[in-house]
């Protein structure tokens, strides 16, 4: 432990010393930090049920059943924990700390583990820390841009093979233990649960021992992982329709090519197939040493089948580039077995040498477009904080105005507010507009990140059905609508979507002007209003919602309910989801799912008022009951293990 000791503070001392200068000065606003601190928002406002629906954003959605909830629930137990001292911006802000860190300890930790050296661990932890190379968990889009989840998920895999290394070894005990970061992985970011699960199998596969043994404990070890995440997992799957897949980015052959052909990948790759070259040669590999290396290539395979096979045939729940991160960390933990190798080979130097040269030789890779292969300094200007990205934007004078709108919704024009003046849509941004439900109480549509939705896909494309997101909405922003060119939407084919979603606010920017004639010639909108930067239309008279009647449930009023084509139908404004019910009088009304993916309600003979009411059906159900069931089997599981590890030795 104290040989440990110092590598492990001088990566500490980088970590503290990159996060201050990145981190610090306030909540980072830049690109999906808004979006994600909402999401933190909901947990400690609604509760932390997956199910609950969020009426704030896209006419309202089960937020966190559709998209995993671990980050969030995360930040709410820190505001928890607390007893409400730290805020729930201040809980954001330790999560992000926690995502930031979590890459490079947990491997510093497992690799530790390994080589029993924490200055042979050191470069590797460096590199896991630091990596940026177009990984969607790497510094610049998993911490930088927002993408909170997918980071963390990724910082959790070392600690799934942390807790597999002494059965890999040889352990005869049933490593139940591991199920617990398995399920975490699966609630925190499911793209990476295939990794997970492969560590697992491969761990039974090749680790000492009698195979077949092995393999039936990795079954109840992934039974069990799974168990844990039903409560939502299990709901999700059945509910997948209402998450429409994120498929945006490139995931073609050739792309992931490119991004794999980095110089830093080049030779991760090249310093795994030397360690594995003279594991072969001297046929003394160790179990951990042989079942890392074929960790890398089970990834590179799934990676290869996911692009060549599933893509093709419109399997696209889990793109290929997602998966390429957990490619990268085995290449991380493969390359890292030189290490050793390389200690023994150069027995005259010192383990604090090879260490440091190995970080230089790193280091000199980290260059790299359009990002670096490794973050290795936050640059000035490119983490914006809260307090900046509302001044700049001038949204802090948006949002009284928004508070007083007509009743409805509020619709963006764009998914996020430009912090530069560069034409290009991958331009510097936030999406600030995702903290209005926060700032004003008024309900959103657009002016989130790209959203799964059947709304959102809606707003995207004018499709209601199940269909893939294939384009980032922010290159959509000032272009189209409802799947329409801005130039070409007419105004009375705009009020029909404006009246159907409720909508009583448009708000533009000065970028979107000589494209608005769908609402500077409506006759529903009174003349717009300059705002600073933005362009407010607002609407000759009220555009009703139901109204909260209590947790999880709402009165449709007359004034709020709008007559369908069908007879004995109304509008709800709403959403549709499954988990939708009706009631009036104390009597069970049928609902339905329209055309455009809104709830409609059939009126009682007679009229009435009607309450509506979102409430956990029988998957939901289940699923809690199978994580409260596998929790209960973890807990017996852990008590019967102390117990025979208390327990005398036989004579």
């Amino acid at each position: 432990m104290s040989r440990a000791l110092p590598p492990a503070l001088l990566l500490l001392a980088y970590g503290i010393a990159f996060g201050v200068a990145a981190l610090g000065g306030g909540l980072l606003a830049f690109d999906d930090h808004p979006g994600q601190l909402y999401r933190l928002y909901h947990v400690v406002t609604l509760g932390w049920a997956p199910w609950r629906l969020n009426p704030g954003w896209w006419a309202g959605y089960a937020e966190l059943q559709y998209y995993p909830p671990g980050a969030a629930w995360l930040g709410a137990a820190i505001h928890a924990c607390s007893m409400g001292a730290v805020g729930v911006s201040g809980a954001y802000q330790a999560v992000l700390w926690i995502a930031w860190l979590l890459p490079g300890f947990a491997t510093f930790v497992l690799l530790t583990r390994l080589f029993g050296s924490g200055w042979l661990a050191l470069p590797g932890a460096f590199v896991a820390l630091t990596l940026s190379a177009g990984s969607r968990s790497g510094v610049e889009e998993g911490l930088r841009w927002g993408l909170v989840a997918a980071r963390l998920g990724w910082g959790l895999l070392p600690l799934v093979a942390l807790s597999l290394v002494r059965w890999v070894e040889g352990g005869r005990r049933v490593p139940v233990a591991a199920a617990l970061p398995v399920a975490a992985v699966i609630l925190i970011h499911p793209a990476h649960a295939p990794a997970a699960l492969l560590l697992l199998g491969l761990g039974a596969w090749f680790g000492d021992g009698v195979r077949s043994r092995r393999l039936t404990q990795a079954g109840l070890v992934a039974a069990l992982g799974l168990g844990l995440s039903g409560l939502w997992l299990l709901p999700l799957l059945a509910h997948l329709d209402m998450a429409l897949p994120l498929a945006w980015g490139d995931a073609s052959p050739l792309a992931l090519l490119r991004q794999l052909a980095r110089p830093l990948v080049i030779v991760l790759a090249l310093a795994q197939a030397g360690a594995w070259l003279s594991m072969r040669a001297s046929g003394a590999g160790s179990p951990t040493a042989r079942w890392l290396h074929a960790f890398t290539l089970a990834m590179a395979g799934l990676v290869a089948l996911d692009a060549l096979v599933a893509a093709p045939l419109g399997i696209l729940w889990l793109p290929a580039d997602r998966l390429v991160d957990s490619l990268l960390l085995a290449l991380i933990l493969g390359a890292s077995l030189a290490a050793p190798l390389l200690a023994e080979r150069l027995p005259r130097l010192a383990q604090t040498s090879i260490s440091m040269l190995l970080l230089g030789g790193v280091m000199l890779l980290s260059a790299g477009t359009p990002e670096p292969a490794l973050s290795l300094w936050p640059l000035r200007g490119q983490w914006p904080k809260y307090d900046e990205v509302v001044r700049r934007t001038q949204i802090n004078a948006l949002w009284p105005a928004l508070s007083q709108a007509p009743l409805g919704r509020v619709l963006f024009l764009r998914s996020a507010l430009s912090l530069d003046s560069r034409p290009e849509w991958w331009r510097p941004h936030s999406h600030i507009t995702a903290l209005t439900p926060v700032n004003t109480g008024r309900q959103i549509l657009n002016g989130t990140f790209t959203h799964p939705s059947p709304m959102a896909g809606l707003l995207y494309t004018g499709l209601s059905g199940s269909h893939a997101i294939r384009t980032l909405v922010e290159q959509r922003d000032g272009r189209t609508l409802f799947g329409h060119p801005l130039e070409s939407l007419g105004a009375e084919e705009f009020s029909h979507w404006a009246e159907a979603l409720r909508v009583s606010a448009v708000v533009a920017t000065e970028e979107d002007q000589g494209r608005l004639g769908f609402l500077d010639s409506n006759p529903e909108f009174a003349p717009p209003r300059r705002i600073g930067l933005f362009t407010l239309y607002l609407t000759r008279g009220t555009r009703p919602l139901p109204e909260p009647a209590g947790p999880q449930s709402w009165r449709l009023g007359p004034e709020s309910a709008h007559g369908s084509d069908r007879r004995g139908w109304v509008a709800t404004g709403l959403a549709y989801s499954p988990l939708w019910r009706a009631e009036s009088a104390g009597k069970p009304l049928p609902v339905r799912r329209d055309h455009w993916a809104l709830l409609e309600v059939e009126i009682p003979e007679g009229g009435g008022e009607i309450s509506l009411h979102h409430r956990p059906g029988a998957v939901e159900r289940t699923g809690g009951l199978l994580t409260v069931a596998s929790a209960l089997l973890l807990a017996l599981a852990g008590v019967r293990s102390s117990l025979v590890s208390r327990a005398p030795p036989p004579p």
